[in-house]
């Protein structure tokens, strides 16, 4: 099945990344298939990967179609100039709106790093389904806004608040994952990449992009927390006319 295009012009490509794929090849992985090598061999050319998504994690994924495409965009992300959101479902209620100021280290040892994450609830749910010494399960759909790019950021700070990501098996509580397994056939950890936005390149536009989850999660969304994903925003793509060349 070819991977869904969202936006492609002459210089990027985004596409609607499914859960379960690595976006390129690792040292420590064994899969086969890979974003990067099915993109090229779809597009019939090569491309540059400008951010990773986690195997676990769909949503909105960027490359660059030529070398000096992927250096631009390659420092937009480092130098946060790209704005970023995800949906995830997390375990509780959250507060409505929140800001986890929480240093991450890449490695164990390693000296920590400034990262933050914004949020905002969208949604909740309650489930007649006892779990952890409670008699009801409580749920929370969220807008999570990472103003920093940490390895594993959003599911790391939200395990930091004690509001586990659901299907999260690195960082997740293991009761809600299979309460999620068992009562609700979702096998999936529910962290969706909905928008990305940045500066174009190459014109003198902002490009938005966006797409719904879809699968699992669309479903969870709308049965249990209601949570319009057909017509939520749709797909959005938008560039500009082509008016001047950014400096390199």
């Amino acid at each position: 099945m070819p991977l869904e295009v969202i936006y492609q012009d002459q210089w990027l490509c985004a596409i609607s990344k499914p859960c379960g794929i690595m976006v390129h090849r690792s040292s420590i992985g064994t899969d086969r298939q890979f974003v990067l090598q099915r993109l090229r061999d779809q597009l019939g050319q090569r491309v540059w990967p400008v951010h990773r998504l986690d195997r676990a994690t769909s949503g909105v994924l960027m490359f660059a179609l030529d070398r000096d495409t992927a250096k631009w965009l390659g420092r937009a992300f480092m130098t946060r100039q790209v704005g970023k959101c995800y949906l995830a479902v997390v375990r509780g209620w959250t507060d409505q709106a929140g800001e986890i100021d929480h240093p991450l280290a890449r490695q164990r040892r390693a000296e920590k790093q400034p990262a933050v994450t914004r949020y905002r609830l969208r949604a909740r749910c309650e489930l007649p389904i006892p779990v952890g010494g409670h008699e009801t399960a409580r749920y929370s759909l969220v807008e999570a806004m990472p103003e920093t790019g940490r390895r594993h950021q959003i599911r790391r700070h939200f395990k930091h608040i004690a509001h586990h990501l659901i299907g999260d098996t690195t960082y997740g509580d293991g009761r809600h994952n299979r309460l999620f397994r068992q009562h609700l056939a979702c096998h999936r950890m529910l962290l969706h990449a909905s928008r990305l936005e940045l500066d174009h390149p190459r014109t003198t536009g902002r490009l938005r992009l966006e797409t719904p989850p879809d699968g699992e999660f669309a479903r969870l969304a709308r049965d249990l927390f209601d949570w319009p994903v057909e017509g939520q925003e749709g797909k959005i793509a938008m560039a500009p006319a082509i008016d001047s060349l950014p400096e390199p």
